[in-house]
């Protein structure tokens, strides 16, 4: 089954078994972000990614520049161990790990969860790749590719038992969009999937294309 799929069924499930009052403002969240997000803000191909220095799961600092050295990169971002979309995404692209290590690309994942939680969504997972942290959203800021979730779907999240202030070190509900770059071993971006959407992600398949392409 692709990840599309895997996805849709979720989105499905969701749609037809969650509460009204608790659908209603996430549909409705989501729906507004992807009307009034503008993707010319985001980093767009050819750009140079910008450098940076995140923890990885166990708290050592990881830089691009030491990331770099190994090759190429594919990045993918992801809003944290509480997003089902995300954990089915992260383990779509683990089973192309070796794939990706064949071809010379090493995969890591950042969320603005903090390390302690990372290390929670690598074991969760069984993930073989990195799990950065970028606490406060910071690269993803600087990559134009945040979204601040609206204040109206604290207590949809606080139901859900969902602790934002316990999982990124602040209370904030900023998380990033479903994005992947794909960066060439000088930095620069070579290909990019940014979706406002939250229910949408890439398709390992397409990534491993993206890679035959370099």
């Amino acid at each position: 089954m692709s990840l599309a799929a895997q996805l849709n069924a979720v989105q499905s499930g969701f749609e037809a078994n969650a509460p009204a009052h608790m659908k209603a403002p996430i549909i409705k969240a989501n729906q507004e972000f992807q009307r009034t997000y503008d993707p010319s803000k985001a980093i767009q191909v050819g750009d140079t990614l910008p450098s940076f220095k995140l923890s990885n799961a166990v708290g050592k600092e990881v830089t691009l520049a030491e990331l770099l050295s190994n090759g190429p990169l594919l990045i993918t971002f992801y809003r944290g161990e509480w997003c089902p979309f995300c954990n089915l995404a992260l383990a779509a692209l683990q089973k192309h790990i070796e794939e990706l290590r064949a071809k010379g690309v090493t995969l890591i994942a950042i969320s603005p969860e903090l390390p302690s939680q990372s290390l929670s969504t690598s074991e969760k997972n069984n993930l073989k790749f990195q799990v950065l942290s970028d606490v406060q959203n910071k690269l993803a800021k600087q990559l134009g590719i945040l979204f601040a979730q609206p204040e109206y779907l604290r207590p949809v999240f606080e139901t859900f038992g969902h602790d934002f202030k316990a999982r990124n070190g602040d209370a904030s509900l900023e998380v990033p969009l479903p994005a992947s770059f794909l960066v060439g071993k000088d930095g620069v971006v070579r290909q990019s999937f940014v979706n406002p959407d939250w229910t949408k992600r890439l398709e390992p398949s397409v990534a491993l294309e993206w890679v035959d392409g370099l």
